[in-house]
């Protein structure tokens, strides 16, 4: 079964370089993505509006499934700042100092538990869609979902941590997985970033 992640396309928050999680804001007017979506015989989406109206530009005859565990973390008091309105902020630099997911934003959702929360999701869905027997299925989802996804499920040649699976508005990732491997070992094979080569067609 072919696996599709695609990060929502920019907001305006985005734009700005804030922390979005919980706000629920629109695309920024007049973004586009740059390619065709590769095909997705199912397609799951967060709840949030960025990744709905994302979903509906690249799969417009599709109807999704929204899954409210795909959504973003919720950065609390972090939450539509800027770098440079909290870089002065102890609280916020002990958060981005520590790097064992266990510091939560003052009032928001600890890294630890929001990995785990995207990878149950994750996990549910995929052993629902290899019992249906569906071939691909596409998660239009946030940038922090996909990254806790892959750190957690990816197998690659070499070791990789959450912030290098970081993708851009509008991209994300590629990968594939069997009856077999999810069963025995739980894993996504044949990683690509999303636009390389055979695992979009």
């Amino acid at each position: 079964m072919k696996i599709i992640f695609i990060r929502h396309g920019p907001t305006p928050g985005n734009l700005a370089r804030r922390y979005i999680g919980s706000t629920d804001e629109p695309l920024a007017p007049g973004v586009l993505p740059g390619c065709p979506a590769p095909a997705a015989e199912r397609v799951y989406v967060s709840p949030l509006l960025r990744c709905r109206q994302t979903a509906a530009l690249l799969y417009p005859a599709s109807a999704p499934v929204t899954v409210p565990d795909l959504r973003e973390c919720d950065f609390g008091a972090f939450e539509y700042k800027s770098y440079e309105q909290l870089q002065n902020d102890p609280a916020y630099r002990a958060w981005m100092e520590d790097r064992t997911g266990t510091l939560a934003p003052p009032g928001g959702e600890d890294t630890a538990a929001f990995r785990r929360r995207c990878g149950r999701a994750f996990e549910e869905i995929v052993e629902r869609c290899l019992a249906d027997g569906v071939s691909s299925a596409a998660f239009v989802v946030h940038g922090g979902t996909i990254m806790a996804v892959m750190e957690r499920f990816a197998e690659t040649d070499s070791p990789r941590g959450f912030y290098d699976w970081q993708p851009e508005n509008f991209g994300g990732w590629t990968a594939c997985t069997t009856r077999e491997l999810w069963r025995d070992r739980r894993v996504l094979t044949g990683v690509r970033k999303l636009g390389e080569g055979a695992a979009d067609a």
